[in-house]
């Protein structure tokens, strides 16, 4: 509620897209409602997150994973692909890609309530919808992308220029699974993107504390896959990379490995906010802080000629689609999942 801009990071993030010639070029190509539509998707991302909060603080819920301050990390890459086309696979941090492919905000809090009306009936809050190319999380992180992988090779078999992505934490990075699903979408020079999403800490473990360099700089060449690098908290670099990777992709180029630098402004979830706090030091939340995604865009978008009412007359907006997503949500908690209901769709041999 305090932010307030600092002027050589407001130039930086502009600076940041000026210094690469083909990034340049495709945020001049971002139409202007474009990009009102990219600062409505971290507006309404930040939101979510702070309905979810305020739920944990009043009792309606035990705890909640939120993506605050990685944002743009999300809404760029997702806004940069095509909709109704491509897939995405989120991470719970990445919930904001259901709500940037057309979830209503609703349905995603009804995910936390449990409500036989949520997307799952219930049964999970890792929330997707696969008809409009969201796949549902897997809870253990990295499990992600050998499925993407699969995803991908069928577009690859079936000839359609299409991209699937997905998100890997930075300590997911060391799971046999994201590591066996980018070997194998880099052998079968699949259409899919991988961006890792380094937000310095995997639960309560630090960056330094499970990876050497420290840096995922040469990440992609071991797989020998196109790689680079975004600012994590700069949404249009986040959509100018994943944008330049989604068109090699189509041209049957192979597959890509993006790092977001960015940062967890929180805990695990809502229940260990101190422990993130006794983790990292206090300097580093306010560096952070100070790099705020939504903020920066803000100065950006004013820069750019955007009246200031105009961008609270989003905010404004997607306060209110919230506000009623969070009301309508909460009636729904009068209609909970009968208990013999987890027995409806799910595999069993033999009929049983």
């Amino acid at each position: 509620m305090d932010w307030k801009p600092d002027p050589g990071l407001v130039r930086g993030f502009r600076e940041t897209i000026a210094r690469d010639p083909d990034r340049a070029g495709v945020v001049s190509r971002i139409s202007a409602d474009a990009k009102i539509g990219l600062y409505a998707g971290l507006v309404r991302a930040r939101l979510h997150d702070i309905q979810l909060k305020r739920w944990v603080r009043t009792g309606v819920i035990s705890k909640a994973w939120l993506g605050t301050g990685e944002e743009a990390t999300t809404v760029g890459p997702v806004q940069a692909l095509e909709r109704g086309r491509d897939v995405v696979a989120p991470m719970i941090r990445n919930a904001a890609a259901c709500c940037e492919l057309g979830m209503p905000v609703a349905d995603m809090l009804r995910a936390y309530l449990g409500s036989d009306d949520s997307p799952s009936r219930g049964r999970d809050l890792h929330v997707g919808a696969w008809a409009l190319g969201v796949l549902q999380p897997i809870s253990h992180v990295g499990d992600m992308v050998p499925v993407i992988g699969g995803i991908a090779l069928t577009f690859k078999l079936r000839g359609e220029a299409r991209v699937a992505l997905t998100w890997v934490g930075d300590g997911s990075t060391k799971t046999a699974a994201a590591h066996e699903g980018t070997n194998f979408a880099a052998v079968q020079r699949l259409p899919a993107i991988f961006i890792v999403q380094n937000n310095q800490v995997a639960l309560g473990t630090r960056l330094e504390q499970h990876h050497l360099p420290g840096t995922f700089d040469d990440w992609a060449a071991s797989y020998g896959i196109r790689g680079g690098s975004f600012d994590g908290n700069n949404v249009l670099d986040a959509y100018a990379a994943t944008r330049l990777a989604a068109e090699r992709c189509r041209r049957g180029e192979g597959p890509a490995l993006l790092v977001a630098e960015t940062f967890r402004m929180g805990g695990h979830a809502t229940h260990d906010e101190r422990e993130a706090r006794d983790t990292l030091p206090e300097e580093l939340f306010k560096q952070w802080g100070k790099r705020d995604p939504i903020g920066l865009y803000e100065e950006y978008l004013k820069e750019d000629g955007v009246a200031p009412g105009r961008l609270e007359e989003i905010e404004v907006a997607v306060t209110a689609e919230v506000e009623r997503g969070a009301e309508e949500a909460l009636r729904s908690r009068d209609t909970m999942p009968r208990g013999e209901s987890a027995l409806e769709g799910v595999y069993a041999p033999n009929g049983r």
